[in-house]
């Protein structure tokens, strides 16, 4: 664990929010019972890159991803303007992955807004979903089966966008059409493509969707948020997920990320990161380097003179 401890970290995905200047829905309003990860009261409060670079201090992050936050989606460009400007006072974030939905008549607009700001990288936009695998009614207005968000997730080869991907398990089968779609656009999975269901059926539901997804040439994919509701972390179970996303993937597709503050929920940064290292302590070392730094640097197409390498 000695040599992999000064390991250099770019963390793909993490977020800020300041909850006394800002307004985010479920952060502020009351609490969603359906969370995936259970009662989230204790996140419920500001963090900021000074609480990020204490939870972090005895990792070596160099630089890392700010992914959009459920900001007010009455103001989609809002969050951005304010991350820049925290970016400008701090070491962190390096990055932006924003937010604007695909499916609505001023979609170009706010993804072309999004784009004129260099630090945006990449676009979240959750496409409408089923509530569980056996749902049968959801809205198809802003589905990726809706012509008009299809349509505008096609505007992202033109703004040199990426598209983070986030669905859950039941639809990523469904996702694969949507990546063929966009051939010439990365395509960032997040969250391992939630595999929430430990069970032998569920993961071998699991497995096909992400299997298929993987063999996609675009597709990459962040080994983060292992968290279960009702679970505590469990190590031998999600070692053995990140080593077969690792196979599917392998290295130069795959990017540890921390997913912070929300995996607080389950887990110290610490913890998350030291388990991080132990479960690939065997790799070669260039395969760490592009799983710790290397594959969300050259993903989001990062400038590496602008990370903190001190």
């Amino acid at each position: 664990m000695f040599e992999d401890q000064n390991i250099e970290i770019l963390d793909s995905h993490h977020h800020f929010w300041d909850l006394d200047k800002n307004y985010y829905p479920f952060l502020c309003n009351k609490i969603d019972p359906d969370f995936f990860l259970g009662n989230y009261e204790m996140i419920r409060k500001n963090y900021l890159p000074f609480d990020y670079e204490r939870d972090s201090i005895n990792h070596k992050v160099i630089g890392t991803i700010h992914c959009e936050a459920e900001w007010d989606r009455n103001d989609q460009v809002g969050e951005t303007k304010w991350i820049e400007k925290l970016a400008k006072r701090n070491k962190y974030p390096n990055a932006i992955i924003g937010h604007a939905w695909f499916h609505t008549k001023n979609a170009e607009t706010i993804i072309a807004e999004q784009a004129s700001f260099d630090m945006v990288k990449s676009i979240r936009s959750k496409p409408n979903v089923k509530f569980a695998k056996n749902s049968i009614d959801y809205s198809h207005d802003g589905s990726m089966q809706d012509i008009n968000w299809r349509n505008g997730l096609k505007l992202l080869e033109k703004y040199n966008l990426n598209y983070d991907l986030r669905v859950p398990t039941w639809h990523l089968e469904e996702a694969v059409e949507i990546v063929r779609l966009i051939p010439n656009t990365k395509v960032i999975i997040n969250h391992c493509g939630f595999p929430w269901d430990r069970s032998f059926d569920g993961m071998e539901f699991w497995r096909k969707g992400i299997k298929a997804l993987s063999l996609e040439p675009n597709t990459f994919i962040k080994l983060s948020e292992f968290g279960v509701k009702g679970e505590e972390w469990n190590f031998k179970e999600n070692a053995s997920i990140i080593y077969e996303l690792i196979d599917f993937f392998g290295p130069k597709r795959c990017m540890f990320a921390s997913n912070f503050p929300v995996s607080k929920l389950k887990i110290t940064f610490d913890n998350l990161f030291n388990n991080y290292k132990k479960i690939v302590e065997k790799f070669s070392k260039i395969e760490k380097k592009y799983l710790f730094s290397e594959t969300a640097i050259e993903a989001y197409n990062l400038n590496k003179s602008l990370l903190n390498t001190n």
